[in-house]
């Protein structure tokens, strides 16, 4: 059942999860504007639609899975696919990691996903194959692969 939270709920979620939420957006959509467009809806959707959270695990899972569902949404549509955009600068951050990130950013976005989540948020398999709408066995499968194309991304670029 949806409810409408208060004010003090609200700020209290998104200031724990927005970056979190605008990561995600990030890596799917691959667009700062585009990122930021779809975490201002996913928290719309927290004030007006919000169901009740057992916990805060709880609350970011289904965060992060309103942020996948609404990038799907988004990468599928009309507009999207006619549209060309500048390229955004990647955050600062050391040279190693801005390496790492710009690899795990060019995969193919069926092993980015898995790869973010894991490893940059911190799920487990089990909580991406349910954020993703994934099999356990696909989740696993997809991390391993990615990472085998990011070693081989990471070794030519040395």
């Amino acid at each position: 059942m949806n409810q409408t939270i208060s004010g003090q709920q609200f700020e209290s979620a998104y200031g724990a999860y927005s970056s979190a939420v605008f990561r995600l957006a990030m890596v799917y959509l691959g667009r700062r504007a585009d990122a930021e467009d779809t975490a201002q809806e996913v928290f719309l959707r927290l004030l007006y639609r919000a169901p009740a959270f057992a916990d805060g695990e709880h609350e970011k899972r289904w965060l992060l899975q309103v942020t996948a569902n609404l990038c799907r949404d988004q990468l599928r549509g009309f507009w999207r696919r006619r549209v060309t955009g500048l390229e955004d600068a990647l955050p600062a951050a050391p040279t190693e990691e801005l390496e790492a990130l710009g690899a795990v950013l060019s995969l193919p976005e069926k092993y980015k996903l898995p790869i973010h989540l894991y490893y940059y948020e911190g799920y487990s398999v089990a909580e991406v194959a349910e954020i993703l709408k994934l099999s356990q066995s696909a989740v696993k499968m997809r991390l391993k692969r990615g990472r085998e194309l990011l070693k081989l991304e990471l070794e030519g670029a040395i």
